[in-house]
């Protein structure tokens, strides 16, 4: 194999140098190790990693064998060429017969230089070193064939001087391309800044997001054990009642059965009776003699009134009748009517530790409203309580919280509303204000509301409003809260119940109901709210 072709069979396709330390990926493809732990670095937190030759993808950072054969030819051939240093990716243009790397290339005669054609080239001003580069044209006019010296700030271009003194911007602002570089830098410093300013927003977003992807799925995955766990109770008490129902109708039958096979011994009997009785008479009608006819019993013997066929007797008949007409099914019925307690604790189950007992606060009461007695109802009156001023009461809004709070739990409560009016319903931290527009439950960032307004209904979140759009007709309404899901719902309790709204958030303090009425309406007595026991 000539030398060129084996030295290009030892290239590291990442650095194009003699392989240094080579490493083998399981696909097979050598690399420097320092050339493929860059590479696989850069893939880190991608998801994934794969081979730069033949891009074969690994789900996990690929273990590096070292190939001691291929070092060792590495080895012997470096040896063996002491004048091929190892080539940057940039040769020498004048070293024709083998590549030696170039040190700086030259921008008047747009050719790249080792170390020994540097020594021997012109020093003059216009012959302008660089680093080596393999794109020299780019770095002069294209009309002038001279070097790029200048930037022209109006054009926002490079240019040479020629350009600047003759040309077609001549009298521009110019920069030196130095000077018009660092400026460009910083301007670029100020963009990535903000970019990575809005990358970490992205991530933050990105982070929330997969958080609350994280916390639906715990929630599905907890929902989908509880309605497991519902259904097989369901099964459990379906084939429970199943047995219970059929086990009475095989008592019922037995008891039955043993009845009627009673009452059909006895009147077997009774019917070999009569026909002894008929034989016996038979033969008497059949006698020629009269003395024997007449001194038989009286007739009337023959037929008992207790067996024969009497009123009674047909009386009694009808009785065994009537008892056999069939199955007692009242106590059946009586026992599918089980069927309507499952369902109703089914639907009860949904929020399993069941309705809220709450009461209100009247310590939180603001003197607008009156509080009834058993401390459920809330009511809008024209006359001014003259309760005492405290750092728990509402003061400039007509609202009061329960005197139970939240912290934890699935819980739901009712609430029915006067037929007119305006209120406000819903949840709320204990920390929200109690003076000022940010007491006002649902204007901040503490509460959570449903509100009527002239028949139209909203729901209210630190002051961003949703209207719902479909019409209600229900004077009554379900709060349901999952505090650990951070969802607070409202549905319209209607047949069938009908969702409203879903607040989603991170619940950070406890909840306490809260109720908010305003005056009634021109030709109404009262605006009320009453929690449903």
């Amino acid at each position: 194999m000539a030398s060129a072709d084996l030295r290009e069979e030892l290239l590291c396709s990442i650095c194009l140098c003699v392989f240094k330390d080579p490493v083998t990926l399981r696909c097979g493809h050598n690399f420097c190790r320092v050339c493929i732990d860059q590479h696989l670095n850069t893939l880190a937190g991608s998801g994934g990693y794969s081979c730069p030759e033949c891009r074969e993808e690994f789900q996990e950072r690929p273990a590096l064998m070292r190939n001691i054969n291929l070092h060792n030819v590495a080895e012997r051939f470096l040896v063996t060429q002491p004048n091929h240093e190892e080539i940057t990716g940039i040769c020498c243009t004048y070293c024709v017969d083998s590549p030696v790397p170039a040190v700086r290339s030259c921008l008047m005669c747009e050719a790249s230089l080792c170390d020994k054609h540097l020594k021997v080239h012109s020093k003059s001003p216009e012959h302008v070193l660089s680093d080596p580069s393999t794109s020299l044209e780019n770095r002069k006019c294209s009309v002038h064939k001279k070097i790029l010296e200048y930037y022209c700030t109006e054009d926002a271009t490079c240019i040479c001087v020629s350009c600047s003194l003759a040309g077609e911007h001549r009298g521009h602002q110019v920069e030196m391309l130095d000077e018009a570089s660092e400026k460009k830098k910083k301007e670029l410093k100020n963009v990535l800044q903000k970019l990575i300013t809005k990358r970490e927003e992205t991530e933050g977003r990105v982070q929330s997001l997969e958080e609350r992807r994280r916390k639906a799925q715990e929630k599905a995955s907890g929902e989908a054990e509880r309605v497991t766990a519902l259904f097989i109770d369901i099964r459990r008490r379906l084939d429970d009642l199943e047995k219970r129902v059929l086990s009475d109708i095989s008592r019922q039958e037995k008891e039955k059965s043993l009845s009627l096979s009673a009452s059909i011994q006895k009147l077997e009997i009774q019917k070999d009776e009569l026909s002894r009785k008929m034989r016996h008479i038979e033969e008497l009608c059949n006698m020629t003699d009269p003395l024997t006819v007449l001194q038989e019993p009286d007739t009337g013997d023959l037929c008992d009134p207790e067996e024969g066929g009497g009123d009674e007797d047909t009386g009694g008949h009808d009785n065994q009748r009537h008892d056999v007409d069939g199955l007692d099914v009242t106590v059946i019925s009586d026992t599918l009517h089980t069927l309507c307690d499952i369902i109703s604790g089914i639907r009860s189950g949904i929020y399993v530790e069941g309705p809220g007992d709450i009461l209100l606060d009247v310590n939180t009461a603001n003197n607008d409203i009156q509080i009834s007695d058993d401390l459920k109802t809330a009511t809008r009156t024209q006359e001014k309580k003259n309760r005492p001023e405290t750092a728990e009461r509402f003061q400039d809004y007509a609202q009061v919280m329960s005197r139970r709070r939240f912290t934890s739990g699935r819980h739901y409560w009712d609430v029915e509303s006067s037929r007119s009016g305006r209120w406000r319903v819903g949840m709320c931290y204990p920390s929200i204000d109690r003076r000022g527009r940010q007491s006002y439950i649902g204007d901040n960032n503490k509460s959570w509301c449903l509100q009527r307004c002239d028949n139209k209904f909203l729901v209210i979140h630190g002051r961003k409003v949703i209207q719902i759009p479909d019409n209600i007709s229900s004077d009554r309404f379900r709060i349901c809260l999952d505090y650990e899901a951070g969802e607070l719902s409202f549905y319209e309790l209607c047949d069938p119940i009908r969702h409203l709204h879903t607040f989603t958030t991170t619940f950070a303090e406890p909840l306490h109901a809260v109720l908010c009425v305003f005056y009634p309406l021109v030709g109404f007595r009262s605006t009320w709210l009453r929690i449903c026991s």
